[in-house]
């Protein structure tokens, strides 16, 4: 068998008020190139000492849960994506685990079987989803099965990611939800999103990006830990741009818009100082591949 080559885009998820459910893909990619068969899993990458090289790799653990009979390999892993920022980094690396678990074991598993064995291993499907399918992805998981619907975003739509820098830990970031909600909240939370997806599906960008902004269920508890979503929001409002929500669990916060309207969004940003990095990413719509399939 040669070189298998693996290449899974980030994703921005809890998409506005789509908590744990709905996401996007990015053109924003971790590769993973598997080589030759050794005596130990052996995982090269410049990704810094806290990611492991051996068979605790994330990547590794991912493949092994799939199919614990696998034979060690060398892999190679590059990433462009940012750890602990609220785009998906964990996810990408299950999603090649899968994959190469799929490849190396020959198990011919289709997409929605990757899309569950994915979820049950990160335990929701709104990172997952987009990254093996692309685009933006509703997904629901029931701890045994989950189902997606992919539609796609508008063509001219692009994402403007102020990435904070300092990272920020979806466990810790989960501290600060609360654990119910008063009934009332709920429906309007659920609501909203199904609107919302209704909106996607109709191509009514104007209607989706404002519900976009209405999340009943985790941002305005995490605005304490991520306190520019207010303030980007704001801003992008004087230029008329909706569409700005926590990415992931934060820290994150991103944008939706014309590639016109968020560079004029990142340069009112970077003049009032914002402190991160500001990047515009175009949408995946192709999802994870295995040697460009």
């Amino acid at each position: 068998m040669g070189k298998i080559v693996i290449r899974v885009p980030a994703t921005s998820a809890n998409l506005g008020p789509g908590f744990d459910s709905i996401g996007v893909a990015l053109h924003l990619y971790l590769t993973v190139i598997v080589e030759e068969e050794t005596e130990r899993w052996r995982v090269n990458h410049a990704l810094g000492p806290d990611v492991p090289t051996d068979d605790q790799n994330l990547i590794v653990q991912a493949a092994l849960t799939v199919n614990p009979q696998l034979k060690p390999h060398q892999l190679t892993v590059m990433s462009d994506i940012p750890v602990a920022r609220g785009l998906g980094s964990s996810s990408t690396a299950i999603i090649a685990g899968v994959k190469i678990a799929n490849e190396l074991g020959e198990m011919d598993l289709s997409l929605a079987d990757q899309v569950t064995l994915a979820a049950k291993i990160e335990g929701h499907p709104d990172n997952v989803a987009p990254a093996l399918l692309g685009d933006v992805v509703i997904a629901n998981f029931d701890g045994e099965k989950a189902t997606t619907v992919k539609l796609a975003m508008p063509d001219d739509i692009k994402l403007l990611g102020f990435i904070k820098n300092q990272p920020l830990l979806t466990a810790d970031s989960r501290k600060v939800l609360p654990d119910q909600l008063p009934r009332q909240q709920a429906v309007r939370g659920s609501s909203v999103a199904n609107v919302m997806v209704a909106a996607l599906a109709t191509k009514n960008w104007q209607l989706a990006s404002h519900l976009m902004e209405q999340d009943q269920f985790h941002e305005t508890a995490r605005t304490k830990l991520v306190p520019e979503l207010p303030k980007i929001r704001e801003v992008a409002h004087q230029f008329g741009i909706y569409g700005t929500y926590l990415s992931g669990a934060g820290p994150t916060i991103g944008t939706f818009g014309t590639e016109p309207q968020l560079i004029v969004l990142r340069q009112k940003l970077t003049d009032m100082g914002m402190i991160g990095s500001l990047r515009i990413f175009a949408i995946d719509r192709q999802g994870a591949t295995v040697n460009a399939e």
